[in-house]
């Protein structure tokens, strides 16, 4: 330990625990800081001091989607501003006893869920911010929007508690719902981007009705994203369900406009290298108007489908179009510049979404230029950020947020982009979902695999499993798991489960059926038959299975069934016409063993004797093998047995 040079001098631990206990002359400065905290009250009304929590700002602004139980106790009562006792609890509950798989649900079930879901849809709310002045100070704010989102939380709890009810994992982070409040209060128009593949799961019912509540001049928007990944015939069923339920909504793809700015760019490059080229060979007028008119395909001359169509898939300056039009009118009292013109008015565009849906895209599509980070991580942007799409449109990007809805299963969530599938440690019940939805056929073209199910004959269903599709594809791709060497499905589940996010497995939720009037559902396989064609296959696959030209495959037969057949038909069996030669519990049984050992000495004479009708006696052994060796102890000229019988 290195002392101290002098009595005067101390350590460093002597100068933590001095500042710390407000000792030494630079504690006075920090001791307001350490002994800040808040008031509270215990159980019999006497007050006590707790030292308030510093965080940075990072740290608040963390997405909280699930929490563990003692974690969300632990952060209710922060919440709610209370102390609490641990109590012993002998009162143990077990849920879901009757439910024979944990992570899906048979179809049963589901629809008994969905039931539930459309009977409680009004229940569902997002948290309110309360309603302020000018004189209301900072600390008031604050704990009035904690207690109106402590009593928003009690209101799910309790929803889901006496419904027996699954919920979304939803924002549980005051903080973050607090940017969302921010953006509302600053837009004009509030657009909801939903994806195209399951746009239900993603629209919040309420938050509309929030919008509306805010300022009536305020207005919503569906911005249905990822509408490339949809077939004509799709969208138009989209189409008619929303129109059928007044609301208002337009397709879009960012991943489109994205490759249309590109191409843009390109053609524009490809314009300055010709028109330098020619100015420098001093071409003509004439020349060079032939080869601007020879020149790259051009975006806007390209035939589209005409805006007005409700099923056309908006292209960048189609949106921006769409809000200047869809502005709120402008106020009497406008702002006047130097000139004395009127200031223009500033269209704001609150960009309101889940994690993951396209927000960020959407605006890099927009700008025509990469402003906002995109990261396939649900939750990378943390704080809303206003961007300028042209003097008369600012965008306002509000961080990913997590709705509350009602969900089937936790799967359901992970397969839709939800929760992040890196983190997830339970893998079956989202694998088995992508089994189920994607035909098998398809899973085989797409990653050159064979899949091995059990037959039917077997018991099987036929049909590949969560495990059947990890197995080959962790076969294929040699993934094993250390020591025993089996194939690891759980690497296996990460890639195929990101593949289907990511639309390489692609498969589209229909709306559903109105009921009132009589509509029947739609059945999922028969609104997805068309993605699952040669086309939708990528490139690679294309070329290499035309290259090997692999048609249909025929169905697999199990294992089981081809050692039955082969122990039954044996080889040859077009020659044996399906002659058995010997009963199936042959080989179990002593009558069995005799008769497929080979016959020799006595017993092979007798048997050769019955077959020719002779006396034993005349027949003689088939070869010497049958002989026995004589013993080098025995005498020359002494006969053994087996010599006797012959």
């Amino acid at each position: 330990m290195v002392l101290a040079k002098s009595k005067n001098s101390v350590g460093l631990g002597q100068s933590l625990m001095n500042d710390r206990f407000g000792k030494g002359k630079a504690s006075n400065m920090k001791k307001s800081s350490h002994n800040a905290g808040i008031a509270r009250k215990d159980m019999n009304g006497e007050t006590y001091i707790t030292n308030s929590a510093k965080e940075a700002s990072w740290v608040k602004m963390r997405s909280i989607t699930e929490q563990a139980a003692l974690d969300e106790f632990l952060t209710t009562a922060e919440l709610a501003g209370t102390d609490f006792t641990a109590e012993k609890m002998n009162n143990v509950q077990i849920i879901h006893t009757d439910q024979k798989n944990p992570y899906l649900l048979s179809a049963a079930e589901e629809k008994s869920a969905l039931r539930k879901h459309k009977k409680n849809k009004g229940r569902l709310t997002v948290p309110r911010r309360p309603a302020w002045n000018a004189t209301t100070t900072r600390n008031e704010l604050d704990a009035m929007e904690r207690e109106s989102f402590m009593d928003w939380r009690r209101g799910l709890a309790e929803l889901q508690e006496n419904n027996d009810l699954l919920m979304t994992p939803f924002e549980r982070n005051l903080e973050v719902w607090r940017q969302l409040w921010r953006v509302i209060e600053r837009s004009d128009i509030v657009v909801q981007i939903v994806d195209a593949r399951n746009p239900l799961l993603f629209r919040s019912e309420d938050l509309e009705i929030y919008v509306k509540e805010l300022d009536p001049k305020k207005r919503n928007l569906l911005l249905v994203n990822k509408a490339d990944m949809l077939t004509e015939k799709q969208r138009e069923t989209w189409a008619d369900y929303f129109e059928r339920q007044q609301i208002e909504y337009r397709f879009f793809s960012a991943q489109m406009a994205k490759e249309a700015n590109e191409a843009r760019e390109n053609e524009s490059e490809e314009e300055d290298t010709e028109s330098l080229a020619e100015d420098t060979e001093g071409l003509n007028l004439e020349d060079s108007g032939e080869k601007e008119a020879d020149g790259g395909v051009d975006i806007s001359s390209n035939p589209a489908t005409p805006s007005s169509k409700r099923t056309n898939i908006l292209d960048v300056d189609e949106l921006e179009e769409l809000f200047l039009s869809n502005a709120p009118d402008a106020a009497e009292d406008d702002e006047v510049q130097e000139d004395g013109t009127p200031k223009p008015k500033k269209t704001v565009i609150g960009l309101v979404g889940y994690p993951n849906v396209g927000k960020s895209s959407t605006i890099n599509a927009l700008l025509g230029a990469k402003k906002v980070s995109v990261s396939s991580t649900p939750g990378k942007t943390k704080h809303f950020q206003t961007l300028y799409l042209s003097p008369e449109i600012m965008l306002c990007d509000c961080p990913g947020l997590v709705f509350p809805n009602f969900a089937s299963t936790k799967a359901e969530l992970v397969v839709n982009g939800v929760l992040p599938i890196d983190q997830q440690r339970e893998f079956t019940g989202p694998a088995g979902l992508v089994a189920q939805r994607i035909p098998k056929h398809f899973l085989e073209d797409v990653y050159g695999v064979t899949i091995r199910t059990r037959p039917i004959e077997e018991g099987g269903t036929g049909e590949p499993t969560a495990h059947d599709v990890l197995r080959a594809y962790a076969r294929a791709r040699g993934f094993a798991t250390t020591g025993q060497g089996n194939p690891d499905e759980s690497r296996a589940a990460r890639y195929v489960l990101k593949d289907y996010v990511n639309g390489k497995l692609l498969f589209c939720h229909p709306p559903p059926a109105n009921e009132a009037e009589g509509e029947e559902s739609i059945d999922p396989a028969e609104f997805n038959k068309d993605l699952y064609d040669w086309a939708h296959l990528p490139p690679r696959r294309q070329a290499m299975l035309a290259a090997a030209q692999i048609s249909s495959k025929a169905p697999v037969q199990g294992h089981k069934s081809q050692t039955v057949d082969k122990g039954f038909f044996g080889p040859g069996s077009s020659s044996s016409g399906g002659r058995l030669t010997m009963p199936f519990n042959a080989k179990y049984t002593e009558q069995g063993q005799q008769i497929r050992k080979p016959l020799t000495g006595r017993k092979e004479r007798v048997m050769v004797a019955l077959e020719r009708g002779v006396d034993v006696s005349e027949v003689r052994g088939s070869s010497k093998k049958h002989f026995k060796i004589k013993h080098k102890n025995q005498k020359k000229g002494m006969k053994t047995a087996a010599d006797d019988d012959y």
